[in-house]
Formats: C-alpha cells, structure tokens, sequence
C-alpha cells in the first residue's frame, strides 16, 4: 500500500470514529442542525486541541506527518480503546507495521501436540486472513468438519448455515470483521490478508457494510453461543492467545462451564470426535 493510500484510510478511520460519537458523549451541547452523524470535525479538533484546518486535512489525505502527541489527543478526543489507539498509530505510520511477505502458515509442532492434548477443548490456530492452520479433533466436530470452507470469515458470511450454528450470529459478524481489520491494520499488503478482503467485499454485503464501519478490535474473553446439529445448544468461553514464535497466529481454545449442560455437550461432541482425524496445516 502506498503512502498516499494509507493516508487515505487514516482518514476514513477518522471520519468513521466521529460519526459514532454523540455530542453528549463528547460532553459538548448538542446545538443546531448537524448534517453528519457524530461529531464534525470542528468538535473534534475542539477535543484533541489542535486547529480545525489541521484536523480537515487530516481526514482529506493532505496532512501527511501527524505526530504521536497528536495521535494521542485524537485517541482521547474519539474516545479509542487500545486496539483502536494502535489501529490509528499504524494507519498514520506510526505504529509497527510487518513487512513480511505472507501470514506465517506453519503451525509449530509442539503446538500441534498440546492442542491434540484437550480431547474437551476445541483449540484453533488461525491466521490474520482468518484462514484456520490447524485444530484439534473436537474442534472440527465442532465446525461440522469444515465442509464450507477452513476460513472463518468465509464460514460466518457465506455459509448459510452459519445464521443457525452461531445463535449471536450479528455479534460474531461484528467481532470477526473488527478483528480481521486490526490484522488488516497490521499487514496490509500480505497477499493472502488482501485476497480473503476482495473476496468478501465482493461476495457479502453485510460483510462490507460492517467493513465500511471501521472497527478494529482484537479478540478478548467472550462467551459464544451455538446451536450445534448433532449435540444442541452450547454456550462455551473462548480464551484467544498470540502465538510469539508466529507473529500473526493466534490460539483460540474453548471450554464450557464445569457441571453444566454446555459441558454434557461437549463431552458428547468429544466422543464423536474420538475416532475423527486431527486436521494439520498443510506444507
């Protein structure tokens, strides 16, 4: 990605953040007509304290060195959790970018073995383009064996079977696109990140309605619920870890509550899954 196109989506990450901010949020008065959603931009140059004109073309693309104490008083004045703070310090060429050519896809072995060693905990390790490098035996009975696709962004918006099987399913759309856009963020220019974007911008208009939003947001301790064909509803905690020895990789392991019925039906997901094949990356 050139510079001129960074600058680009520095602006529409800016424009985008203040239109989901209230004037009361902001604890300004909310007077007059307003034709945008959000705060304008004078409000906005108001809270990060810095003029209007410089704020203006910021968001146009003509300001091209913003400097990290700006940054900071953006990441006040909209109101940006940490994630969000480090989404805006890449797009400004502030914050670390990568500059490898592709999301590592070599899943370590002893990772492989310590997944295979939770016969009652689904494990993933998936890549910043989403794509699933490896899971255990519980997990691919989990997601039904991956006959749609090993991408989850491709599994939740074109699977139609996905509606049913997350039973938050626009809650899992919104996370799944924030996440996919702070690895975005992080290598923009890996080939395959760039290639699984164009796919769903192309084949899934909610995808890119939500992609037009600008969240970006990494993964954090959540439950999930679904509806699963062959042992019901499950509500089980997602525990998300960057793997260091692959920058890019993350682990996701789930449980269920002890005692629960989540937890009776994951111990009969694991006995159907006993006998099934542990799926490797492949290469």
């Amino acid at each position: 990605m050139g510079r001129m196109a960074a600058r680009s989506e520095l602006g529409a990450y800016l424009t985008a953040r203040r239109a989901q901010i209230t004037p009361a949020e902001a604890n300004l008065p909310a007077t007059g007509y307003r034709r945008v959603p959000g705060l304008r931009r004078e409000e906005v140059a108001l809270l990060a304290g810095v003029s209007a004109d410089y704020y203006i073309r910021l968001e146009q693309g003509r300001e091209r060195t913003p400097s990290a104490q700006v940054l900071d008083a953006l990441t006040a004045a909209l109101r940006l959790d940490e994630d969000a703070r480090l989404h805006l310090f890449r797009l400004a060429g502030v914050g670390p970018r990568t500059t490898a050519a592709a999301v590592p896809d070599r899943v370590e072995p002893s990772l492989l073995a310590l997944m295979d060693a939770w016969p009652h905990n689904p494990a993933i390790v998936y890549n910043r383009a989403y794509d699933v490098l490896a899971s255990n035996a519980i997990a691919d009975a989990l997601f039904h064996g991956w006959t749609h696709s090993r991408n989850l962004l491709h599994v939740v918006f074109t699977d139609p079977a996905a509606r049913t099987f997350y039973r938050d399913w626009h809650e899992v759309a919104r996370n799944s696109v924030a996440g996919f856009r702070l690895g975005h963020g992080a290598a923009p220019n890996d080939p395959r990140v760039r290639q699984v974007l164009t796919e769903l911008l192309d084949e899934s208009p909610e995808f890119a309605d939500l992609w037009s939003h600008h969240d970006a947001r990494g993964k954090a301790l959540e439950r999930k619920r679904f509806a699963h064909r062959d042992v019901g509803p499950l509500t089980l905690t997602m525990q998300t870890f960057d793997i260091r020895s692959a920058p890019g990789q993350e682990l996701v392991v789930y449980h269920a509550e002890p005692a629960s019925p989540s937890s009776d039906a994951l111990t009969l997901l694991g006995a159907l899954a006993a006998d099934a094949p542990v799926r490797r990356p492949a290469g």
